[in-house]
């Protein structure tokens, strides 16, 4: 599976972006998509999941209430609608895809898109 992951910019504080996450080679309804994101000079952390089986979604506290994630079968893409974001949201959002859950959140990362920059700043 290949992913491409794009969206990011930069955005004042309170504002909204949309990442997506275009697979290829695959269909989502087999594949599992977490959302990571790595902050400078911190470790990568999960933000948010989507099972591929049954759509169901994970969030992390952090994130809860201002992300959501959703997927389009057709364009065999997902995405990470972000609102009322914050300077503490800075980071680069990665996508990553398995076949492998637990819960709703991938394990064993089979492929890793190439990363895309969230700059929240006044």
């Amino acid at each position: 599976v290949q992913l491409q992951a794009s969206g990011g910019g930069l955005v004042q504080p309170g504002g909204s972006l949309r990442l997506s996450c275009a697979a290829s080679g695959v269909t989502l309804d087999d594949y599992t998509i977490g959302w990571f994101r790595q902050a400078p000079g911190k470790e990568r952390e999960g933000v948010s999941c989507m099972s591929g089986s049954d759509g169901s979604t994970y969030y992390a506290d952090s994130v809860k209430g201002r992300f959501t994630v959703s997927r389009d079968i057709a364009k065999n893409t997902v995405y990470l609608q972000m609102n009322s974001l914050k300077p503490e949201d800075t980071a680069v959002y990665y996508c990553a895809a398995s076949r492998l859950l637990i819960g709703s959140c991938p394990v064993r990362i089979e492929s890793w898109g190439q990363g895309t920059l969230v700059t929240v700043s006044s």
